[in-house]
């Protein structure tokens, strides 16, 4: 049994609607429901809620924190996944890949383009891709999104493109 460790933070991947309001914000963690749409037999997932953000409003303070989180749980876990936001994401992975660099585990960082709860959206795709890669790959920093892995540092978001790759 692979023992994964999913490190929520924000991002458009959790950004949920309000009909109300018509506002499209994070207001906690949507990852377990997303978990609930996969077949997970041989693994088994601990969610922790480190923030719920916007990657552009995350400060220095805020990625220190993903740090020591992704520090202390990779001491208990078979693999990491950092749930984050897509505009700064290359930030805090080159920050892990500078501050923990031999980990004993993969630490794979993955977000989306378009939220969970949108149409046509690259959340679910990313996110299982994330949770194989998690358990597939050799201990290492990565983005891992849109069927690609790529490893820190050197990742960097490509607008043009909407997606990740390395400079």
């Amino acid at each position: 049994m692979q023992r994964i460790t999913l490190v929520t933070t924000g991002g458009t991947i959790e950004k949920t609607y309000d009909e109300y309001t018509g506002d499209l914000a994070n207001r906690g963690s949507i990852v377990r429901r997303m978990l609930g749409e996969l077949r997970l037999v041989n693994s088994r997932v601990e969610v922790r809620e480190v923030m719920s953000k916007d990657s552009l409003d995350l400060t220095d303070h805020d990625r220190e924190r993903i740090v020591e989180e992704v520090r202390a749980v990779l001491e208990s876990s078979d693999a990491v996944v950092v749930l984050h936001g897509t505009d700064t994401l290359c930030d805090t992975g080159e920050l892990l890949a500078r501050e923990i660099p031999d980990p004993s585990s993969p630490v794979v960082l993955t977000g989306a383009m378009r939220p969970f709860e949108m149409r046509q959206s690259d959340a679910l795709q990313n996110l299982t891709e994330a949770l194989f890669a998690a358990v597939a790959m050799a201990p290492g920093i990565y983005c891992v999104a849109h069927s690609q892995v790529l490893r820190f540092p050197g990742v960097v978001k490509s607008r043009g493109r909407g997606t990740f790759t390395t400079s």
